[in-house]
């Protein structure tokens, strides 16, 4: 069952997976046609450039050509002047009429050349701005390009991502298989060696009931015919009232009181887990009593709940006892199950404590609400939490009083009739699915609470860890009272029916009767096997009792072995403390010997600064350092006989006198609380850490064990699950083709697409470079010209 609901939560997670990649496929669709669009916009908009390119070239041609031509008519014209010039020389001796006809002539030619110069000065500034406006186009679609190749590769690189995941997610279900069809080899080979087992098992009982047909035909006549006194009329006055010892009945309360203590074992783990991470929480939300003091109301909720494992601890140590004191050579009715009054009443005070602290829940979650950064939603999760913890207080409530009453018949004869017990059982069942559903609402709320403070600007890791941790706790606690009222609707038939009453009567078994029953079976049992050998497959009840001798043994030295392996793990521990403090010392020794270094250091430069000046000075010096040689002697044979213990917040230390011996005490004090503030901060992360990893394997222990008990009874049930888990995986192995075909297609296609966007981009800025080439031409001719 575990099996197929962790392949059910695996492949919800792959159809959750499948949807999300399935969303960013859309995505990457919208996105290639947004770029096939640009990239149509794109080409347009090249287009026109090429047209606008291709009419300023042939503007360019016919300035260039107009140029040409103005420049031979300036030519031609400078030639005319030069010979109008020459024929002024010859002629000065003319009259005044050819003068003036030349002087004319000239101011035309004047004229004439200022206006060509003024259009070719024209024609070179809309040559200039045309060249500018091709580069500041030609750095536009540069920009451009190196955009549209950017988006390129991070589309590239999304499709690969997408690959690599699907080829993992694809690895990953083909080992599922893999793993799934060697399991459901493993349980074939099962169910095959058990029904081999059923069959020899069905024979043997075949066997054994004819046995006991035929002894039970030959008692009968015995009794018949030794035995005339058989009176069940009036059953008071009849000494042979005395129920049989019904063996299958013990060995039967035997398993379910072993059940039960492993569910119960579970529900402690997880109330006290629930316990000591809400008083983690107190501590740091909504006040962090690291910052700042909590409230007075959160520091008694603090006392409370510290102690908490007073209240919790007896509910396993009693039930232990109670699972201890059912064997097979016992009577189990209410009425002998005496041990059943002391965990009533260890429950009883463990109510009693939930009613104690519920007053402080409440208003600590008040408290919450009214904390500045509180939400309206985070207010209505509190009012929700403090609805449930109500109800989860009187639904305990409920069990406190059915518990009392199942335990009553042991303490007072007579006190419970038989219907009364069956109802109370009934009555427990439906109250242990009220607590169930109870836990499971409050573990639902606190989830959409811890959400929503994920939201909060101000939140904490601590806080998150303590969250999680207390998330954890509610989700054990909610499995395990699940677990306990299935198991109790299970075996409800078991409770309310009774495996012993007396012949010839309805009344319930008494203490005394129980008495009875038993010397009987003693009698009968060593009777039978001082008139018979015992049976070469049996094991003699002497053997019997030598290996439970042995094995008591064994237990004692296992016992003993653990006691030496905790004095080991305390002894290692107070070595690591040791090490630790010598480690501390080692540092003091290396910062005293860096400051007798630099004092040693400072008098050999005072020495030189000695040395290099007068002689006064010299001798002045050698006298102090002398003295200081002197007071250092001193120090140390001070030091050689005296020692100081020096006191503080975190121990005691045996330490030598020094110059800076209230410094070294300052400097060693910080460096120990330093040292262990951060060991105490590391040590509590591991704590939370370890608590949390055992909580999670001892559930998961816990569920391997149960697994492994019940794996004959749900065998069939299980083959029919592989089965169903079979068809399930090739179901999902065609959908994964399909949409791995899907993929493969869809790739396909992008990559196709992202080829002819390379071929045109690599088109475009070859066009690019030709236009570019061509422009440098033709400024060069344009500036030879």
């Amino acid at each position: 069952m575990a099996n197929v609901t962790d392949l059910q939560t695996k492949y919800s997670k792959l159809a959750q997976e499948y949807s999300k990649l399935r969303a960013q496929n859309q995505v990457l669709k919208k996105a290639v046609v947004d770029e096939q669009a640009n990239s149509a916009s794109l080409k347009e908009q090249l287009k026109q450039r090429d047209q606008s390119l291709r009419k300023q070239e042939q503007e360019m041609d016919s300035l260039s050509f107009r140029n040409q031509q103005l420049a031979k008519r300036v030519e031609l014209l400078q030639e005319e002047l030069a010979v109008s010039e020459a024929k002024g020389k010859k002629g000065k001796t003319k009259g005044d009429s050819p003068s003036q006809h030349g002087l004319q002539t000239q101011s035309v030619f004047d004229e004439d050349l200022q206006k060509k110069i003024e259009e070719n000065e024209r024609l070179h500034i809309q040559f200039y701005e045309a060249d500018e406006q091709h580069r500041r186009q030609e750095a536009e679609l540069r920009a451009r390009l190196a955009e549209l190749e950017k988006d390129s590769e991070q589309h590239q690189g999304v499709v690969d991502g997408l690959t690599t995941k699907y080829m993992e997610t694809i690895e990953r279900l083909q080992s599922d298989k893999a793993r799934l069809e060697v399991k459901a080899q493993t349980l074939e080979r099962e169910a095959k060696e058990c029904r081999m087992r059923t069959e020899e098992c069905q024979q043997q009982l075949r066997r054994c009931q004819s046995e006991l047909n035929r002894q039970v035909k030959q008692s009968s006549s015995v009794i018949q015919e030794k035995v005339p006194f058989n009176d069940t009329k009036f059953s008071d006055y009849n000494s042979l009232n005395v129920p049989t010892h019904n063996r299958r009945h013990q060995l039967k309360a035997r398993d379910v009181a072993g059940q039960a203590l492993s569910f119960i074992q579970d529900l402690v783990a997880a109330l006290l887990n629930f316990h000591s991470y809400t008083e983690q929480r107190v501590h740091i939300y909504p006040r962090d009593s690291s910052i700042e003091p909590i409230s007075p109301l959160n520091q008694k909720f603090s006392q409370y709940l510290h102690e908490n494992a007073a209240y919790v601890r007896p509910l396993e140590d009693s039930f232990l006892q109670l699972h201890q004191s059912i064997t097979e050579d016992t009577v189990t009715v209410l009425e002998t199950v005496v041990k059943l009054k002391s965990f009533a009443d260890n429950f009883s005070s463990y109510t009693h404590f939930l009613q104690k602290i519920l007053p402080y829940q409440l208003k600590s979650l008040d408290e919450e609400c009214e904390a500045s950064l509180c939400t309206a939603a985070l207010t209505v999760k509190n009012q929700e939490l403090q609805s449930d913890m109500k109800r989860v207080t009187s639904v305990f409530e409920k069990l406190q009083n059915y518990i009392n009453l199942l335990a009553l018949p042991s303490v007072r004869q007579d006190a419970m009739p038989q219907s009364s017990t069956s109802a109370v059982f009934t009555q427990l069942a439906a109250c242990l699915h009220s607590l169930h559903d109870a836990i499971k609402e409050m573990s639902k709320h606190y989830n959409q609470k811890a959400s929503l403070e994920q939201e909060l600007p101000t939140i904490t890791q601590k806080l998150c860890t303590t969250t999680e941790c207390l998330l954890g706790s509610l989700g054990s606690l909610n499995s395990s009272t699940g677990k306990i009222a299935t198991f109790f609707s299970n075996n409800l038939d078991f409770f309310t029916s009774s495996g012993y009453s007396p012949r010839g009567g309805a009344v319930s078994l008494n203490p005394l009767q129980a008495e009875s029953m038993l010397a009987n079976k003693k009698k009968a049992a060593a009777y039978i096997h001082a008139i018979k050998k015992p049976r070469p497959q049996s094991v003699p009840y002497r053997e019997a009792l030598s290996n439970r001798r042995i094995l008591t043994s064994s237990t004692e030295s296992r016992e003993g072995l653990t006691q030496q392996v905790q004095q080991s793990q305390e002894k290692i521990a107070r070595l690591e403390q040791e090490k630790e403090h010598w480690l501390l010392e080692a540092q003091l020794g290396k910062v005293r010997l860096e400051k007798e270094n630099q004092r040693i250091a400072d008098l050999e430069a005072q020495l030189a600064a000695a040395l290099g000046g007068s002689p006064n000075s010299q001798t002045a010096a050698a006298s102090t350092l002398a003295q200081s040689h002197e007071e250092a002697e001193a120090e140390q044979k001070a030091a050689g006989k005296e020692t100081t213990l020096c006191t503080s917040l975190v121990g005691m230390l045996c330490t030598t006198p020094t110059v800076e011996h209230v410094g070294d005490e300052e400097s060693r004090e910080q460096l120990i609380k330093t040292h262990y503030m951060t060991r105490v901060g590391e040590l509590t992360t591991q704590l939370q850490i370890s608590d949390s990893k055992a909580v999670h394997f001892h559930s998961e222990c816990r569920a391997l064990a149960k697994r492994l008990a019940i794996a004959e009874k749900s065998r069939e049930t299980l083959s029919e699950e592989v089965k169903l888990a079979n068809q399930n995986i090739t179901r999902l192995q065609d959908e994964l083709a399909t949409t791995k075909r899907s993929y493969e297609d869809q790739l396909s296609m992008m990559s196709d697409h992202l080829c002819s966007m390379n071929e045109t981009l690599s088109k475009q800025r070859e066009e690019i470079d030709t236009l570019k080439l061509g422009s440098k031409g033709n400024a060069k001719k344009n500036k030879g010209r």
